[in-house]
């Protein structure tokens, strides 16, 4: 039985090229290195990010695993993650990724972290920002998800600032450490940005 519609992004779209430096508001997007390991390892040190991860980093041999995953993900369009890394000195600020990606139908969920050195800057939402404009502008994203607990109310504040309005709570959706966490819905779809351009253009 032929499908009546077509898939919004066709495979390959990521994996036909290779994944991009993106250029933000003082800050790059760039792919992870191999020499990035100890600066997340020092970052999964700290309590607060530990409170919202389900991952601990325990060396960093451990994290360089994770880094050949990461740049493995690219070739399979399954997730897609960027250093986050200071514009003039290329310091290493944080994450952000697309995850959960269904080509076919045009979605991914937007996940971000920050060192706790660079916190206070808005460097989530810059982050947040350069990726949502590439996803949605240059290859064609149709929607991109947010969630984030209820309780990270800094989580909160990146989405609402980046055009991420929330739509819901999904109960008792994500374990943590600590337990079952009910979790805030938020999201963006494409014609919500064209919309804000056009608006500011």
């Amino acid at each position: 039985m032929p499908y009546l519609v077509s898939d919004v992004l066709p495979a390959g779209t990521l994996a036909q090229v290779p994944q991009p430096t993106i250029p933000g508001d003082r800050l790059v997007l760039r792919p992870w290195t191999f020499d990035d390991a100890p600066a997340v390892h020092a970052a999964f040190q700290d309590p607060a990010l530990q409170q919202w991860h389900a991952r601990a980093a325990d060396s960093e041999d451990e994290v360089r695993g994770w880094i050949e995953e990461w740049r493995t993900a690219w070739g399979e369009e399954r997730l897609a993650q960027w250093a986050v890394a200071d514009a003039d000195t290329g310091r290493l600020l944080g994450r952000v990724a697309l995850r959960q990606i269904v080509l076919a139908d045009g979605t991914a969920e937007v996940a971000y972290w920050t060192v706790p050195a660079a916190r206070g800057q808005r460097v989530a939402a810059r982050a947040t920002r350069a990726l949502a404009r590439w996803a949605l502008d240059e290859i064609g994203f149709h929607r991109l998800e947010l969630l984030h607990a209820l309780g990270n109310e800094a989580s909160c504040r990146v989405a609402m600032r980046t055009g991420f309005p929330l739509e819901g709570t999904k109960r008792s959706a994500l374990l943590h450490p600590d337990g079952w966490h009910d979790m805030h819905l938020h999201a963006r779809v494409r014609e919500d940005h064209t919309e804000a351009v056009s608006a500011t253009s």
